[in-house]
Protein backbone atom coordinates (compact mmCIF):
# COMPACT_ATOMS: atom_id res chain seq x y z
CA UNK A 1 0.00 0.00 0.00
CA UNK A 2 2.93 2.49 0.51
CA UNK A 3 4.36 1.77 -2.86
CA UNK A 4 0.73 2.26 -4.25
CA UNK A 5 0.34 5.67 -2.45
CA UNK A 6 4.00 6.55 -2.94
CA UNK A 7 3.66 6.00 -6.78
CA UNK A 8 0.39 8.16 -7.11
CA UNK A 9 1.66 10.95 -5.64
CA UNK A 10 4.94 10.90 -7.70
CA UNK A 11 2.10 11.93 -10.77
CA UNK A 12 1.11 15.74 -10.88
CA UNK A 13 -2.22 16.56 -9.76
CA UNK A 14 -4.20 16.37 -13.02
CA UNK A 15 -3.40 12.52 -13.31
CA UNK A 16 -3.98 11.49 -9.81
CA UNK A 17 -7.52 13.01 -10.10
CA UNK A 18 -7.81 11.22 -13.33
CA UNK A 19 -7.08 7.69 -11.29
CA UNK A 20 -9.14 9.26 -8.55
CA UNK A 21 -12.21 9.71 -10.62
CA UNK A 22 -11.76 6.39 -12.89
CA UNK A 23 -12.19 4.32 -8.82
CA UNK A 24 -15.89 6.39 -8.61
CA UNK A 25 -16.60 5.68 -12.12
CA UNK A 26 -16.42 1.83 -11.41
CA UNK A 27 -17.99 2.45 -8.18
CA UNK A 28 -20.65 4.09 -9.14
CA UNK A 29 -21.32 1.92 -12.41
CA UNK A 30 -20.55 -1.72 -10.53
CA UNK A 31 -22.66 -0.62 -8.09
CA UNK A 32 -25.93 -0.64 -10.06
CA UNK A 33 -25.17 -2.66 -13.21
CA UNK A 34 -25.05 -6.33 -12.16
CA UNK A 35 -28.28 -5.86 -10.69
CA UNK A 36 -29.84 -3.84 -13.85
CA UNK A 37 -31.21 -6.62 -15.29
CA UNK A 38 -33.38 -8.45 -12.01
CA UNK A 39 -34.70 -5.04 -11.37
CA UNK A 40 -36.08 -4.75 -14.97
CA UNK A 41 -37.09 -7.95 -14.89
CA UNK A 42 -38.11 -9.12 -11.31
CA UNK A 43 -38.40 -5.47 -9.93
CA UNK A 44 -40.19 -3.83 -13.20
CA UNK A 45 -41.76 -7.24 -14.55
CA UNK A 46 -40.43 -6.57 -17.78
CA UNK A 47 -40.29 -9.21 -20.73
CA UNK A 48 -36.78 -11.04 -21.25
CA UNK A 49 -36.47 -9.54 -24.90
CA UNK A 50 -36.99 -5.98 -23.20
CA UNK A 51 -34.58 -6.44 -20.64
CA UNK A 52 -31.99 -7.88 -23.38
CA UNK A 53 -33.18 -4.30 -25.50
CA UNK A 54 -32.41 -1.85 -22.60
CA UNK A 55 -28.91 -3.71 -21.77
CA UNK A 56 -28.19 -4.13 -25.48
CA UNK A 57 -28.73 0.08 -26.47
CA UNK A 58 -26.47 0.78 -23.15
CA UNK A 59 -23.70 -1.47 -24.57
CA UNK A 60 -24.28 -0.63 -28.39
CA UNK A 61 -24.04 3.54 -27.67
CA UNK A 62 -21.00 2.91 -25.52
CA UNK A 63 -18.47 0.69 -27.92
CA UNK A 64 -20.41 1.77 -30.77
CA UNK A 65 -19.33 5.42 -30.07
CA UNK A 66 -16.11 5.66 -28.95
CA UNK A 67 -14.84 6.86 -31.93
CA UNK A 68 -17.33 9.52 -31.85
CA UNK A 69 -16.12 10.16 -27.91
CA UNK A 70 -12.47 10.16 -28.83
CA UNK A 71 -12.85 12.77 -32.31
CA UNK A 72 -15.09 15.29 -30.01
CA UNK A 73 -11.86 14.94 -27.26
CA UNK A 74 -9.06 15.87 -29.98
CA UNK A 75 -11.44 19.06 -31.17
CA UNK A 76 -12.54 20.10 -28.32
CA UNK A 77 -10.40 19.10 -25.26
CA UNK A 78 -9.77 16.56 -23.09
CA UNK A 79 -11.92 18.01 -20.47
CA UNK A 80 -14.85 18.86 -21.95
CA UNK A 81 -16.01 15.04 -23.12
CA UNK A 82 -14.96 14.29 -19.57
CA UNK A 83 -17.44 16.81 -17.67
CA UNK A 84 -19.96 16.04 -20.43
CA UNK A 85 -19.66 12.16 -19.54
CA UNK A 86 -20.25 12.61 -16.15
CA UNK A 87 -23.35 14.64 -16.28
CA UNK A 88 -24.79 12.43 -18.92
CA UNK A 89 -24.36 9.40 -16.60
CA UNK A 90 -25.46 11.28 -13.72
CA UNK A 91 -28.67 11.26 -15.38
CA UNK A 92 -28.80 8.00 -16.81
CA UNK A 93 -28.30 6.40 -13.59
CA UNK A 94 -31.43 8.69 -11.56
CA UNK A 95 -33.90 8.33 -14.69
CA UNK A 96 -32.68 4.25 -14.31
CA UNK A 97 -34.32 4.11 -10.58
CA UNK A 98 -36.68 6.05 -10.87
CA UNK A 99 -38.89 5.68 -14.70
CA UNK A 100 -40.33 2.83 -15.79
CA UNK A 101 -41.61 2.67 -18.99
CA UNK A 102 -39.76 0.95 -21.82
CA UNK A 103 -38.94 4.55 -23.71
CA UNK A 104 -37.85 6.13 -20.80
CA UNK A 105 -35.52 2.75 -19.90
CA UNK A 106 -34.24 3.05 -23.04
CA UNK A 107 -33.26 6.85 -22.96
CA UNK A 108 -31.85 6.21 -19.84
CA UNK A 109 -29.60 3.22 -20.98
CA UNK A 110 -28.10 5.05 -23.95
CA UNK A 111 -27.42 7.97 -21.83
CA UNK A 112 -25.09 5.71 -19.79
CA UNK A 113 -23.41 4.22 -22.59
CA UNK A 114 -22.97 7.20 -24.50
CA UNK A 115 -21.47 8.72 -21.74
CA UNK A 116 -18.57 6.21 -21.31
CA UNK A 117 -17.54 6.49 -24.82
CA UNK A 118 -17.54 10.13 -24.07
CA UNK A 119 -15.06 10.28 -21.10
CA UNK A 120 -12.87 6.54 -21.51
CA UNK A 121 -10.81 7.85 -24.85
CA UNK A 122 -10.76 11.39 -23.05
CA UNK A 123 -9.16 10.51 -19.64
CA UNK A 124 -6.63 8.04 -21.40
CA UNK A 125 -5.46 10.37 -23.63
CA UNK A 126 -5.80 13.11 -21.25
CA UNK A 127 -3.50 10.26 -18.86
CA UNK A 128 -1.06 9.54 -20.71
CA UNK A 129 -0.23 13.57 -21.85
CA UNK A 130 0.12 14.03 -18.14
CA UNK A 131 2.64 10.73 -17.79
CA UNK A 132 4.93 11.68 -20.43
CA UNK A 133 7.41 8.95 -20.48
CA UNK A 134 6.22 7.24 -17.72
CA UNK A 135 3.05 6.19 -19.42
CA UNK A 136 3.56 2.26 -18.18
CA UNK A 137 3.42 2.86 -15.12
CA UNK A 138 0.81 5.76 -14.95
CA UNK A 139 -1.66 3.53 -16.69
CA UNK A 140 -0.40 0.64 -14.32
CA UNK A 141 -1.71 2.60 -11.43
CA UNK A 142 -4.65 3.44 -13.10
CA UNK A 143 -5.91 0.12 -13.91
CA UNK A 144 -5.27 -0.28 -10.07
CA UNK A 145 -7.80 2.26 -9.40
CA UNK A 146 -9.96 0.51 -11.82
CA UNK A 147 -9.83 -2.94 -10.44
CA UNK A 148 -10.09 -1.46 -6.97
CA UNK A 149 -13.58 0.50 -8.29
CA UNK A 150 -14.85 -2.73 -10.03
CA UNK A 151 -14.48 -4.51 -7.00
CA UNK A 152 -15.99 -2.41 -4.28
CA UNK A 153 -19.31 -1.39 -6.46
CA UNK A 154 -20.86 -4.77 -6.32
CA UNK A 155 -20.47 -4.96 -2.87
CA UNK A 156 -21.61 -1.58 -1.86
CA UNK A 157 -24.64 -2.11 -4.45
CA UNK A 158 -25.71 -5.23 -2.53
CA UNK A 159 -25.81 -3.37 0.79
CA UNK A 160 -27.62 -0.57 -0.76
CA UNK A 161 -30.04 -3.07 -2.41
CA UNK A 162 -31.64 -3.86 1.12
CA UNK A 163 -32.77 -0.66 0.96
CA UNK A 164 -34.20 -0.74 -2.79
CA UNK A 165 -32.61 -0.27 -6.47
CA UNK A 166 -33.84 3.41 -6.27
CA UNK A 167 -31.60 3.76 -3.51
CA UNK A 168 -28.57 2.29 -5.55
CA UNK A 169 -29.16 4.53 -8.57
CA UNK A 170 -29.68 7.64 -6.56
CA UNK A 171 -26.42 7.27 -5.37
CA UNK A 172 -24.79 6.28 -8.15
CA UNK A 173 -26.27 9.46 -9.59
CA UNK A 174 -25.12 11.31 -7.01
CA UNK A 175 -21.02 9.88 -7.19
CA UNK A 176 -21.32 11.44 -10.60
CA UNK A 177 -22.83 14.51 -9.41
CA UNK A 178 -19.94 14.99 -7.38
CA UNK A 179 -17.94 14.19 -9.88
CA UNK A 180 -19.29 16.14 -12.02
CA UNK A 181 -18.38 19.32 -9.92
CA UNK A 182 -15.24 17.94 -8.97
CA UNK A 183 -14.05 17.74 -12.68
CA UNK A 184 -15.43 21.19 -13.40
CA UNK A 185 -13.49 22.99 -10.40
CA UNK A 186 -10.30 21.33 -10.07
CA UNK A 187 -9.85 19.32 -13.53
CA UNK A 188 -6.93 21.60 -15.87
CA UNK A 189 -8.17 21.85 -19.68
CA UNK A 190 -5.87 20.30 -21.83
CA UNK A 191 -5.85 20.22 -25.37
CA UNK A 192 -4.41 17.44 -27.88
CA UNK A 193 -0.72 18.20 -29.32
CA UNK A 194 -1.30 20.59 -32.35
CA UNK A 195 -4.26 18.81 -33.03
CA UNK A 196 -5.08 21.30 -36.41
CA UNK A 197 -1.61 20.49 -37.65
CA UNK A 198 -2.18 16.84 -36.85
CA UNK A 199 -5.11 16.57 -38.40
CA UNK A 200 -5.06 18.88 -41.43
CA UNK A 201 -1.40 18.74 -42.24
CA UNK A 202 -1.64 22.60 -43.22
CA UNK A 203 -2.01 24.92 -39.63
CA UNK A 204 -5.86 24.82 -40.79
CA UNK A 205 -9.08 23.51 -38.76
CA UNK A 206 -9.10 19.90 -39.11
CA UNK A 207 -12.56 18.25 -40.25
CA UNK A 208 -13.88 15.27 -38.76
CA UNK A 209 -12.90 13.29 -41.80
CA UNK A 210 -9.44 14.59 -42.18
CA UNK A 211 -9.08 13.46 -38.31
CA UNK A 212 -10.42 9.38 -39.26
CA UNK A 213 -8.17 9.42 -42.31
CA UNK A 214 -4.94 10.04 -40.58
CA UNK A 215 -5.87 7.10 -38.16
CA UNK A 216 -7.00 4.76 -41.05
CA UNK A 217 -3.95 5.54 -42.48
CA UNK A 218 -1.67 4.56 -39.96
CA UNK A 219 -1.29 0.88 -40.99
CA UNK A 220 0.80 -0.54 -37.57
CA UNK A 221 -1.73 1.10 -35.93
CA UNK A 222 -4.66 -0.87 -37.65
CA UNK A 223 -2.17 -4.00 -37.46
CA UNK A 224 -2.12 -3.84 -33.63
CA UNK A 225 -5.63 -3.28 -32.92
CA UNK A 226 -6.36 -6.53 -35.01
CA UNK A 227 -3.51 -8.03 -33.28
CA UNK A 228 -5.26 -7.35 -29.88
CA UNK A 229 -9.13 -8.19 -30.59
CA UNK A 230 -8.54 -12.04 -29.16
CA UNK A 231 -7.28 -10.09 -25.76
CA UNK A 232 -10.38 -8.66 -25.27
CA UNK A 233 -12.37 -11.47 -26.26
CA UNK A 234 -10.56 -13.33 -23.90
CA UNK A 235 -11.15 -10.84 -20.88
CA UNK A 236 -14.54 -10.88 -21.44
CA UNK A 237 -15.47 -14.73 -20.92
CA UNK A 238 -15.61 -13.44 -16.92
CA UNK A 239 -18.99 -12.25 -18.21
CA UNK A 240 -20.19 -15.04 -20.52
CA UNK A 241 -18.35 -18.98 -20.54
CA UNK A 242 -16.69 -18.60 -17.26
CA UNK A 243 -20.06 -17.82 -15.52
CA UNK A 244 -21.87 -20.51 -17.47
CA UNK A 245 -19.10 -23.00 -16.52
CA UNK A 246 -19.92 -21.93 -12.96
CA UNK A 247 -23.78 -22.40 -13.66
CA UNK A 248 -23.07 -25.70 -15.31
CA UNK A 249 -20.78 -27.36 -12.40
CA UNK A 250 -23.49 -25.87 -9.32
CA UNK A 251 -26.97 -25.47 -11.15
CA UNK A 252 -28.48 -22.97 -9.16
CA UNK A 253 -25.92 -21.95 -7.18
CA UNK A 254 -23.99 -20.73 -9.97
CA UNK A 255 -24.58 -16.99 -9.50
CA UNK A 256 -22.55 -16.76 -6.30
CA UNK A 257 -19.75 -18.49 -7.78
CA UNK A 258 -19.62 -15.97 -10.54
CA UNK A 259 -19.28 -13.65 -8.22
CA UNK A 260 -17.03 -14.90 -6.29
CA UNK A 261 -14.83 -14.71 -9.93
CA UNK A 262 -15.49 -11.18 -10.25
CA UNK A 263 -14.09 -10.71 -6.77
CA UNK A 264 -10.86 -13.12 -7.26
CA UNK A 265 -10.17 -11.34 -11.20
CA UNK A 266 -10.63 -7.64 -9.88
CA UNK A 267 -8.50 -8.88 -6.16
CA UNK A 268 -5.31 -9.86 -7.90
CA UNK A 269 -5.75 -6.91 -10.66
CA UNK A 270 -5.38 -4.79 -7.16
CA UNK A 271 -3.32 -6.38 -5.42
CA UNK A 272 -0.94 -7.69 -8.39
CA UNK A 273 -0.89 -4.97 -10.77
CA UNK A 274 2.41 -2.69 -9.79
CA UNK A 275 4.43 -6.39 -8.77
CA UNK A 276 3.72 -7.55 -12.17
CA UNK A 277 4.07 -4.47 -13.84
CA UNK A 278 7.53 -4.34 -12.34
CA UNK A 279 8.58 -7.81 -12.96
CA UNK A 280 7.75 -7.82 -16.29
CA UNK A 281 9.81 -4.69 -17.02
CA UNK A 282 12.54 -6.62 -15.20
CA UNK A 283 12.33 -9.10 -17.55
CA UNK A 284 11.24 -8.21 -20.96
CA UNK A 285 11.30 -5.52 -23.11
CA UNK A 286 7.96 -3.99 -23.87
CA UNK A 287 6.70 -5.61 -26.37
CA UNK A 288 8.45 -9.15 -25.70
CA UNK A 289 6.24 -9.16 -22.06
CA UNK A 290 3.10 -7.99 -23.65
CA UNK A 291 3.40 -10.78 -26.28
CA UNK A 292 4.45 -12.93 -22.84
CA UNK A 293 0.89 -11.52 -21.02
CA UNK A 294 -1.19 -12.18 -24.27
CA UNK A 295 0.23 -15.96 -23.85
CA UNK A 296 -0.49 -16.15 -20.32
CA UNK A 297 -4.39 -14.89 -21.02
CA UNK A 298 -4.80 -18.23 -23.56
CA UNK A 299 -3.48 -20.26 -21.29
CA UNK A 300 -5.32 -19.46 -18.83
CA UNK A 301 -8.04 -21.15 -19.84
CA UNK A 302 -5.86 -24.78 -20.39
CA UNK A 303 -6.65 -25.57 -16.96
CA UNK A 304 -10.37 -25.67 -17.55
CA UNK A 305 -9.93 -27.78 -20.60
CA UNK A 306 -8.00 -30.77 -18.31
CA UNK A 307 -10.76 -30.18 -15.22
CA UNK A 308 -12.35 -33.49 -15.13
CA UNK A 309 -16.03 -32.60 -16.34
CA UNK A 310 -17.92 -34.65 -13.48
CA UNK A 311 -16.32 -33.24 -10.97
CA UNK A 312 -17.61 -30.18 -9.41
CA UNK A 313 -15.09 -29.35 -7.12
CA UNK A 314 -12.35 -30.33 -9.49
CA UNK A 315 -14.26 -27.48 -11.56
CA UNK A 316 -14.91 -24.77 -9.42
CA UNK A 317 -10.60 -25.34 -8.84
CA UNK A 318 -10.14 -25.13 -12.00
CA UNK A 319 -12.37 -21.81 -12.73
CA UNK A 320 -10.69 -20.62 -9.59
CA UNK A 321 -6.98 -20.97 -11.09
CA UNK A 322 -8.36 -19.54 -14.79
CA UNK A 323 -9.81 -16.51 -13.50
CA UNK A 324 -6.80 -15.91 -11.24
CA UNK A 325 -4.32 -15.98 -14.08
CA UNK A 326 -6.43 -13.99 -16.61
CA UNK A 327 -6.51 -11.28 -14.09
CA UNK A 328 -2.64 -11.34 -13.79
CA UNK A 329 -1.94 -11.76 -17.19
CA UNK A 330 -4.23 -8.81 -17.79
CA UNK A 331 -2.65 -6.78 -15.52
CA UNK A 332 0.58 -7.15 -17.72
CA UNK A 333 -0.97 -6.60 -20.90
CA UNK A 334 -2.88 -3.40 -20.22
CA UNK A 335 -0.59 -0.82 -19.49
CA UNK A 336 2.20 -1.88 -22.27
CA UNK A 337 -0.79 -2.43 -25.02
CA UNK A 338 -2.40 1.91 -23.63
CA UNK A 339 1.20 3.05 -23.99
CA UNK A 340 1.52 1.01 -27.50
CA UNK A 341 -1.61 2.68 -28.57
CA UNK A 342 0.33 6.19 -28.23
CA UNK A 343 3.73 5.39 -29.16
CA UNK A 344 1.49 3.90 -32.83
CA UNK A 345 0.01 7.35 -32.88
CA UNK A 346 2.98 9.70 -33.11
CA UNK A 347 1.38 11.52 -30.03
CA UNK A 348 -1.18 12.51 -32.51
CA UNK A 349 -4.92 12.61 -31.79
CA UNK A 350 -4.48 9.99 -29.08
CA UNK A 351 -7.74 9.80 -28.19
CA UNK A 352 -9.40 9.67 -32.01
CA UNK A 353 -6.87 6.53 -31.78
CA UNK A 354 -8.05 5.65 -28.18
CA UNK A 355 -11.56 5.49 -29.82
CA UNK A 356 -11.41 3.64 -33.03
CA UNK A 357 -9.25 1.08 -31.10
CA UNK A 358 -12.15 0.49 -28.13
CA UNK A 359 -14.39 0.42 -31.14
CA UNK A 360 -12.56 -2.33 -32.79
CA UNK A 361 -12.12 -4.21 -30.02
CA UNK A 362 -16.30 -4.06 -28.74
CA UNK A 363 -16.67 -5.44 -31.99
CA UNK A 364 -14.65 -8.35 -31.65
CA UNK A 365 -16.15 -9.01 -28.73
CA UNK A 366 -19.35 -9.06 -30.16
CA UNK A 367 -18.71 -11.24 -32.80
CA UNK A 368 -16.68 -13.25 -30.21
CA UNK A 369 -19.28 -14.21 -28.18
CA UNK A 370 -21.38 -15.17 -30.67
CA UNK A 371 -19.27 -17.71 -31.82
CA UNK A 372 -18.32 -19.16 -28.74
CA UNK A 373 -22.00 -18.96 -27.08
CA UNK A 374 -22.72 -21.10 -30.20
CA UNK A 375 -19.85 -23.59 -29.78
CA UNK A 376 -20.70 -23.54 -26.10
CA UNK A 377 -24.29 -24.44 -27.24
CA UNK A 378 -22.63 -27.07 -29.22
CA UNK A 379 -20.19 -28.61 -27.15
CA UNK A 380 -20.55 -28.44 -23.47
CA UNK A 381 -22.41 -31.62 -23.08
CA UNK A 382 -20.00 -33.92 -24.79
CA UNK A 383 -17.13 -31.87 -25.21
CA UNK A 384 -16.77 -28.32 -23.49
CA UNK A 385 -13.19 -28.81 -23.79
CA UNK A 386 -13.13 -27.55 -27.46
CA UNK A 387 -14.60 -23.98 -25.48
CA UNK A 388 -11.44 -23.82 -23.39
CA UNK A 389 -8.90 -24.71 -26.06
CA UNK A 390 -10.09 -22.45 -28.90
CA UNK A 391 -9.54 -19.70 -26.04
CA UNK A 392 -6.47 -21.03 -25.31
CA UNK A 393 -5.44 -20.75 -28.70
CA UNK A 394 -6.64 -17.60 -29.35
CA UNK A 395 -4.22 -16.12 -27.11
CA UNK A 396 -1.46 -17.91 -28.44
CA UNK A 397 -2.44 -16.50 -31.69
CA UNK A 398 -2.65 -12.89 -30.23
CA UNK A 399 0.63 -13.55 -28.71
CA UNK A 400 1.90 -14.69 -32.05
CA UNK A 401 0.72 -11.58 -34.25
CA UNK A 402 1.93 -9.06 -31.60
CA UNK A 403 5.57 -10.95 -31.74
CA UNK A 404 5.33 -10.77 -35.52
CA UNK A 405 4.55 -7.32 -35.90
CA UNK A 406 7.40 -6.04 -33.38
CA UNK A 407 10.00 -8.21 -34.90
CA UNK A 408 9.35 -6.39 -38.41
CA UNK A 409 9.46 -2.99 -36.67
CA UNK A 410 5.60 -2.32 -37.11
CA UNK A 411 5.46 -1.71 -32.62
CA UNK A 412 8.01 1.36 -32.98
CA UNK A 413 6.69 5.10 -32.28
CA UNK A 414 6.39 6.71 -35.80
CA UNK A 415 8.61 9.89 -36.34
CA UNK A 416 6.86 13.38 -35.09
CA UNK A 417 7.39 16.27 -36.13
CA UNK A 418 8.20 18.95 -33.82
CA UNK A 419 5.11 21.37 -32.57
CA UNK A 420 4.99 23.59 -30.60
CA UNK A 421 4.62 23.00 -26.78
CA UNK A 422 1.11 22.92 -25.01
CA UNK A 423 0.50 24.98 -21.97
CA UNK A 424 -2.30 23.29 -19.68
CA UNK A 425 -5.06 26.11 -19.24
CA UNK A 426 -6.63 26.79 -15.72
CA UNK A 427 -9.75 25.73 -15.25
Amino acid sequence: MRKFLAQTRSFGPAARLLMVNQFAINLAFYMLMPYLAAHLSEGLGMAAWAVGLVLGVRNLSQQGMFLIGGTIADRLGYKTPILVGCVLRTGGFALLGWVDGLPALIVASAATGFAGALFNPAVRAYLAAEAGDRRVDAFALFNVHYQAGMLLGPLVGLALLAADFRTVCTVAAVVFAALSVLQARALPDRRATDPHRAAAGDGGTPTVWSQWRQVAANRPFLLFSAAMIGSYVLTFQVYLVLPLAADAALGADGTKATSGLFVISAAVAVAGQLRLTGWAGRRFTPHRALAVGLAAMGAAFVPLALAPARSVIGSLAALAVSVAVLAAAGAVVYPLEMDTVVALSGNRLVATHYGFYNTVSGLGITLGNLALGALWDATRAHAPWLVWTALAVTGAACAAAVAALARTGRLHAPPVRPSPPERPVTA
